[in-house]
């Protein structure tokens, strides 16, 4: 009987012993399946609350783990360790990013979207107002933008386009990526750049009387530089001649039919919307109407978003929930111009004039600059 009882005692132990490691291994098991879930980006899809029963059922397992699987967590590899889904979301996404060719237009998905190529870029002018439509743009909310000039396809082309996509937000479906700078316009290489990212991009060019913009650009310049010599001494190669310099790039800029030249070898002229900056300016709800139209959006920006703000001398937004003041441009926008010679403004604009009519021609468009 002794020795029964002692082999009885012995099985149980056995099966306690092998029951204590099937138990281990099983919770292991489902450790790992949380979090490869987890690192998959899976919990970012899940309820808020079933999350969190998630993790309190998986915290009172292992709480009722034996030491030999606390033993085993100790020598297990760092990597190995639990992942909060919340903090590493964007991590492991950005990870997933990194693996993905610079040629994919895959968009890389958590609870905020995916980050993708634009849809739409806003190509120029340099001050014709891009600043003004892509903040008015930025109301809408399918609409997610760059902040920041990106300059990808222009200065900083040699990073690549995965470095281009990362700078994008996230989107939902539905959602239009964008991004403006206005140097695109003129630089010779971009059309050929943006139509290898892709050839069904849109495009939006905001152009402005060539003259009141080549002021407004020197204006600007000479804020950053007191010391520049004067404007009609920059505009002209010889002042007596009244030879236009095209070098200077406040004056080629406004040649936009020559710089539309170019962007026509890639796109087709469906692929561009013209935005006049002048209206712009007296009817933004109106242009900013062309503009949703052109990108597929809903017209959700209107007049009710715009009031005149009389010391600036353009649009702002109105107030919006939960602001305590009215959105402005910064101080950057809006100078006073310096006072030009009238005669060398007409000069101006009777070099203007015939890139004009071929640039009206061209757009099917008259934007009354003369």
């Amino acid at each position: 009987m002794g020795c029964g009882r002692w082999r009885a005692a012995g099985f149980d132990a056995g099966h306690l012993k092998a029951q204590s490691k099937l138990s281990v291994f099983f919770t292991m098991m489902l450790l790992c399946t949380y979090l490869f879930y987890c690192l998959a980006g899976y919990c970012d899809t899940l309820p808020q609350p079933v999350r969190d029963q998630q993790r309190h059922f998986v915290g009172k397992i292992l709480l009722g783990v034996g030491q030999g699987a606390q033993t085993r967590r100790r020598s297990a590899s760092p990597s190995a360790a639990p992942v909060d889904c919340d903090d590493d979301a964007d991590s492991v996404s950005q990870r997933v990013d990194n693996q993905l060719p610079p040629e994919s237009n895959i968009s890389v998905s958590n609870s905020f979207g995916g980050k993708k190529f634009p849809q739409a870029i806003i190509i120029g002018v340099k001050k014709g107002g891009t600043r003004a439509l892509l903040e008015f743009l930025r109301i809408h909310p399918d609409v997610r933008a760059v902040g920041a000039e990106p300059h990808f396809f222009d200065r900083f082309y040699d990073r690549g386009l995965e470095w281009y996509r990362n700078l994008m937000p996230r989107t939902l479906e539905g959602q239009v990526t964008m991004e403006k700078t206005p140097s695109y316009f003129i630089t010779k290489e971009a059309p050929r750049r943006v139509f290898s990212m892709s050839r069904q991009t849109k495009l939006i060019v905001v152009v402005r009387d060539p003259v009141t913009r080549a002021v407004s650009d020197y204006t600007q310049t000479l804020s950053k530089s007191p010391g520049l010599p004067s404007f009609q001494d920059l505009a002209f190669r010889n002042a007596s001649t009244g030879l236009i310099d095209t070098s200077w790039s406040a004056v080629r800029i406004g040649i936009y039919a020559k710089h539309l030249e170019n962007w026509l070898r890639y796109f087709p002229l469906s692929r561009f919307l013209f935005v006049s900056g002048e209206r712009l300016v007296t009817d933004p709800a109106g242009e900013m109407g062309r503009v949703q139209d052109f990108l597929g959006l809903k017209r959700v920006v209107t007049d009710k978003h715009f009031y005149f703000n009389q010391t600036k001398g353009f649009p702002c937004l109105k107030k919006p929930e939960g602001s305590s003041r009215p959105r402005c441009l910064g101080k950057s926008k809006g100078r006073p111009h310096p006072q030009i010679p009238s005669e060398v403004l007409q000069r101006l604009r009777d070099f203007y004039r015939p890139f004009n009519l071929k640039f009206y021609q061209m757009t099917g468009h008259n934007f009354g600059w003369d």
